[in-house]
């Protein structure tokens, strides 16, 4: 059996453009991407916190350590500038595989530089 896992998450990333008349994609700061490990062309799926859209693509790379994240083409319906999204890639892996794999995962400030990575999302008390 295989198992479809989450391998790479950007956390609460602020949408920086968005361009409807751009050839589909989101533009990724390479920093991000690389910190992630996601590849430019790599499919990902958006999850729009402030209005629950949510939606598949694909990574492009974007200027480093520029914060950039732009939403294009006809993504752009589902985000507007200032947005926070949560980007996440998944990987298919065997069942040993899926035993040992950790994800990348990436946190970053408001101006959607990295403040932190991890291998685990924390786990939060109960109310």
């Amino acid at each position: 059996m295989q198992r479809t896992l989450l391998h790479a998450k950007l956390h609460r990333v602020r949408v920086t453009r968005a361009e409807l008349d751009y050839e589909g994609s989101v533009a990724i700061d390479s920093q991000l991407l690389e910190a992630a490990g996601i590849l430019e062309y790599e499919r990902i799926d958006v999850f729009n916190i402030r209005n629950g859209e949510r939606f598949s693509t694909y990574a492009i790379r974007g200027e480093s350590g520029s914060g950039l994240i732009s939403v294009n083409g006809a993504a752009a319906h589902k985000a507007q500038v200032g947005d926070l999204i949560i980007i996440c890639a998944f990987g298919v892996y065997t069942e040993v595989e899926a035993l040992n794999m950790k994800p990348r995962l990436v946190y970053v400030d408001e101006a959607n530089h990295i403040v932190r990575t991890s291998q685990a999302i924390p786990i939060q008390a109960a109310g």
